[in-house]
């Protein structure tokens, strides 16, 4: 081979190289995308790891008293012990 067909051999293969760069998978441009894709999953899995931790506070909450029950059923059955009365005021 002569030198005019290495290097235009090399030239092609430099061509072939910056094109996967920028057009193929794995490109700058996809790798932006997945980044971004990748900071909103891990925005998702924060938000969903407060929600299991504050999940997990009030499941021990309800495993080790009674305190939690009872003001669960207040709260969200509007239940009362004997001899009160419960007032509810709306705004």
């Amino acid at each position: 081979m002569d030198s005019r067909a290495v290097a235009a051999l090399l030239i092609g293969l430099l061509a072939v190289v910056q094109a996967q760069l920028w057009l193929g998978r794995g490109s700058v441009g996809d790798v932006a995308h997945l980044r971004q894709k990748l900071d909103e999953q891990k925005a998702r899995n924060t938000v969903a790891q407060q929600a299991n931790e504050q999940l997990a506070a009030e499941v021990r909450d309800l495993q080790e008293g009674l305190e939690m029950v009872e003001e669960k059923a207040r709260a969200e059955l509007g239940m009362v012990r004997p001899n009160e009365v419960l007032v509810q005021i709306v705004k």
